[in-house]
């Protein structure tokens, strides 16, 4: 997710503002794009929050008042440091296109400049970093639940096959989150949540802080409940044209960081993945591959 240039400041000050302010202060950190975009009141309805809360955060944050927070962020814009969403956006505000096929092309539209701030070099800092932790770590205990599940078992799945680092914390039986209680301070838990947050995650992430587990949290908000137990945050967006959140994002940071951590253990994961393909060759879990036909004379 792209920073905006009053992020570092709201995040210190978070734990300290009041409900209404944080809440305003949460749409200012999750949506950059629309605070260069749009007007101050309309920006409070969709914060949930009265107009003069925007004032009080701006204030807050050491400004005249939330003009100045726009020029800001349309300054951001202008330089091109949020990116080139940031600059789609205003022909996204302006776009009212109707029917199945514009719903289909504005969320593929959508989802491929999602995708595309993975490669922006934040981001990117904030993966290599996440794939460092995970393959120091003895054990990566991987946690995602609800919508969050598929991110989290592709993980394990990928990794899966190079050996048994991973340990997926499911919650098949009622007991998915017992296998925690073996984690120490060189194994790392690769968490997983996105609002709304489920109970289940955000304690079983609270306990393993309060372990020593060090937390690689895959997360929607600086703020979010995850973020702030981590040790390093991988932000991914979640808006869609659609009326449900998208997690395409969330499984796109899995399967780079499956790869990244893949990559780094070089010829171990390849005899590893040899050794695992021969199995399931032996097991005929896959269907066999077709040869290729002759060419016709």
């Amino acid at each position: 997710m792209t920073a905006g240039p009053l992020n570092a400041t709201i995040v210190e000050a978070f734990e300290t503002m009041p409900p209404q302010l944080q809440a305003a202060a949460r749409y200012v950190l999750d949506k950059p794009d629309d605070v260069a975009l749009l007007s101050m009141r309309e920006q409070a309805r969709r914060a949930g929050v009265p107009a003069a809360t925007m004032t009080r955060l701006a204030k807050r944050l050491g400004l005249e008042g939330y003009d100045e927070v726009r020029a800001l962020y349309a300054g951001a814009v202008r330089a091109g440091t949020l990116g080139f969403a940031g600059k789609a956006g205003v022909q996204v505000q302006q776009q009212h296109l109707r029917g199945e096929r514009a719903l289909a092309a504005d969320m593929a539209l959508s989802l491929s400049r999602q995708i595309a701030r993975l490669a922006e070099p934040e981001a990117l800092e904030r993966l290599a970093d996440a794939a460092g932790r995970l393959h120091r770590a003895r054990r990566v205990y991987c946690l995602g639940l609800r919508a969050c599940h598929a991110a989290a078992w592709h993980f394990h799945y990928m990794l899966s096959l190079l050996g048994d680092k991973t340990v997926m914390l499911d919650d098949a039986g009622g007991t998915g989150l017992d296998a925690i209680r073996d984690a120490g301070r060189d194994d790392v838990v690769l968490a997983a949540s996105v609002e709304p947050y489920a109970r289940a995650t955000v304690e079983a992430a609270r306990y393993a802080a309060t372990e020593g587990v060090p937390l690689v949290a895959v997360t929607d908000s600086a703020v979010s409940p995850l973020a702030r137990l981590a040790s390093t945050v991988i932000l991914v967006p979640t808006e869609s044209p659609s009326f449900f959140h998208t997690v395409t994002p969330l499984l796109a940071v899995a399967e780079i960081l499956a790869a990244l951590v893949a990559g780094r253990s070089g010829h171990k994961a390849l005899e590893a993945l040899q050794r695992t393909e021969t199995q399931l060759t032996a097991f005929g879990v896959h269907l066999p591959r077709r040869a290729p036909k002759e060419p016709r004379s």
